[in-house]
């Protein structure tokens, strides 16, 4: 799949996923997609967590308890480190992002699906208790989830805005 397809394929995916395996080979060029993306100053900020045990994903399913955790084949933990890396600011937020954004155009190119889990990781704890199932140190943030996998079922595409709507040149609202 070329670069702009995946970009036009890409959708957030909230139901049940088939029971295929991601191969350990798909998940680590998924992460290096992550890895190589760019962040504030070079810092690199974001850390990556691969889960494809099945007891592992069973606990996080179980704190998470939606139905594309409870059947994810895998999931990718984004972890951020807060320290500030410019005149005294952090940019884990905008780093974690390119990194996620980055991982979900790859996992698309090779076929599989998954949504952007932040939400659900701000209430109940959750983002600790995951923390705590993997390990994460201490001074570490559990930022975004990824459950991946093959869909059960099509999805649609949300519609996107008209580029008319959405983008202009030189001034505001300016097509020409």
């Amino acid at each position: 799949m070329d670069f702009f397809e995946a970009v036009g394929n890409r959708a957030c995916y909230r139901g049940e996923f088939n029971d295929v395996p991601v191969p350990r080979e798909i998940l680590t060029k998924i992460l290096e997609a992550g890895i190589l993306a760019p962040s504030a100053c070079n810092e690199q900020t974001p850390s990556f967590i691969a889960v494809d045990d099945p007891g592992v994903l069973a606990e996080i399913a179980e704190v998470m308890g939606t139905p594309t955790c409870k059947t994810a084949k895998a999931m990718i933990v984004c972890v951020s480190d807060e320290r500030p890396v410019f005149n005294g600011v952090s940019f884990y937020k905008e780093d974690c992002a390119a990194a996620v954004e980055n991982m979900l155009l790859a996992l698309t190119a090779f076929g599989y699906a998954s949504v952007w889990l932040d939400g659900v990781l701000r209430r109940d704890q959750n983002a600790e208790k995951i923390a705590e199932i993997l390990g994460v140190p201490s001074n570490k943030r559990v930022q975004i989830l990824l459950p991946i996998g093959v869909p059960a079922r099509d999805f649609p595409r949300t519609p996107r805005l008209p580029f008319e709507k959405r983008a202009s040149f030189n001034s505001w609202g300016k097509q020409q």
